[in-house]
């Protein structure tokens, strides 16, 4: 089963937790154990299973990789601008994937999902959900 999600982005760089969008999607697949795999559509996003209890973490994240991949000085920044944010999802990658376990994702109490943005806003990112299962 496939799913596509949407989220809006309203900085240029965040994390926006998708987990309930993933968890709904894989419930809807009827899947009782199996895995789901979070990718997203974008050359300069991400998707990232981080801690969801004190959103400093999240902030931390954008904040560490602004001082290791700086803006500006890229030779992509040439063209639009936008280097750091290539380097930055590169690093982060396009995807997970989550065990599927009594039809729920096998997340610990302290894991979410996020979609990281780092060329936003943006009124659109698409993210494509995969449910393989067992059966």
């Amino acid at each position: 089963m496939q799913h596509i999600i949407t989220a809006v982005t309203t900085r240029r760089e965040e994390l926006v937790d998708i987990t309930g969008e993933v968890s709904r999607a894989v419930e809807a697949s009827g899947a009782d154990s199996g895995i789901a795999s979070v990718y997203v559509m974008g050359a300069t996003a991400g998707i990232m299973i981080q801690e969801n209890w004190d959103e400093s973490v999240q902030q931390d994240v954008v904040t560490l990789f602004r001082q290791l991949i700086p803006r500006g000085v890229w030779t992509h920044d040439l063209q639009d601008g936008n280097g750091d944010s290539h380097l930055k999802a590169g690093l982060v990658g396009p995807g997970e994937v989550i065990p599927v376990t009594g039809g729920k994702l096998g997340l610990s109490t302290w894991q979410n999902i996020f979609l990281c943005e780092f060329d936003g806003p943006r009124q659109e990112r698409r993210i494509m959900v995969t449910v393989l299962s067992d059966r």
